[in-house]
């Protein structure tokens, strides 16, 4: 896109009326560890807009892991590699150990996943004290031998992508790590565009993805810092990508895919509170079945400290369901708030 366009593109989209971005944009769900899991890709899913979906990572440490590993965490590999929505969803893996990587990748090719995507860019201090996530973008011969590694154990029809961040304290070897990851075979690299000392503290500098899809032959996609139709405009044109992933932005507001395609209106507004109910019933009794109910309560109240960003309604919820942490109660506060306390799930 010139540059051109790509302002023509943003006045329309912030001036102008709506309008469908039929094969001009391709949008992915984000890896969210702790944030988005098979339930909340499931709703996300099914309010629409995604062209992917990136599972949270499964970790690679020392050991072969069973089949039922990738089948917890990624449920949607029993379902032809797709969530309900009929969204592809990849496996991310997470690892230092090329040989270790590429065998598991091996295991993992035999459930048939959409993808598989290596894990560059997490900045927990849990995993990167063992050397993984985002700890290995001081090393970009390591990310070319992981990723080398990995795309030779499994079949071509499987594509390895991989997700980095900016470096670890500063940027100085992005391009290096980029364009490791490039020549050691992966198909696409998504840049969540901060360091890991950064952490999730804005801005997110776009630039950096325009300079890294400049100096590798692969798809570059844009990650971070997207929480409106104006910053995924905006990061466009600084990023120059033609992909944009949606990490914390989607989960705050979940119609924020479809508003880039055109197909919502442009900004949150109290008719979409009301119709996010049945989706915050929904997401409620799916953790319910996969978690023990402390643990169901707690991730209720995750989604809707992020949800008041863009819908006070939810802080109202939340004020009001901050001690509980016993299923019956958290229903019967639900119904108080027109939310469904409990649903059977197709």
């Amino acid at each position: 896109m010139t540059r051109a366009a790509a302002t023509a593109t943003i006045a329309r989209l912030i001036n102008g009326p709506l309008v469908r971005w039929e094969n001009e944009v391709r949008l992915l769900l984000a890896p969210m560890e702790g944030v988005a899991d098979f339930v909340l890709r499931d709703v996300l899913t099914r309010i629409g807009g995604y062209d992917l979906a990136v599972s949270e990572f499964v970790r690679v440490s020392g050991t072969l892991l069973p089949q039922r590993t990738y089948a917890r965490i990624c449920p949607e590999i029993g379902a032809g590699s797709r969530t309900a929505a009929g969204t592809p969803v990849a496996v991310q893996l997470l690892g230092s150990d090329p040989a270790l990587l590429a065998a598991n990748a091996a295991q993992l090719a035999r459930l048939a996943p959409h993808g598989i995507d290596l894990n560059f860019g997490c900045p927990a201090k849990v995993v990167n004290r063992h050397g993984g996530g985002a700890m290995l973008l001081d090393r970009p011969r390591v990310l070319h031998d992981i990723v080398h590694a990995v795309s030779a154990a499994v079949p071509a029809a499987i594509p390895v992508s991989a997700k980095m961040r900016l470096g670890i304290a500063d940027p100085s070897l992005a391009v290096d790590c980029a364009q490791g990851l490039a020549d050691g075979g992966a198909r696409a690299i998504v840049v969540h565009a901060r360091t890991r000392e950064q952490g999730y503290r804005a801005p997110a500098h776009w630039e950096w993805v325009a300079r890294i899809g400049q100096a590798v032959g692969v798809p570059v996609v844009a990650n971070g810092e997207v929480w409106t139709v104006r910053d995924w405009a905006r990061c466009r044109e600084v990023s120059a990508a033609h992909d944009v992933m949606l990490g914390r932005g989607a989960v705050s507001d979940p119609w924020l895919a479809r508003r880039i395609r055109g197909e919502h209106d442009p900004d949150p507004g109290p008719a979409d509170w009301i119709a996010l109910r049945p989706h915050v019933a929904r997401y409620w009794t799916g953790v319910q079945q996969r978690a023990a109910p402390v643990h169901a309560c707690g991730r209720l109240k995750l989604w809707l400290g992020l949800l008041r960003r863009n819908y006070p309604e939810a802080g109202v919820v939340l004020a009001a369901v901050r001690g509980i942490v016993d299923a019956a109660r958290m229903n019967q506060e639900l119904h108080r708030h027109g939310i469904a306390g409990s649903l059977t799930l197709p």
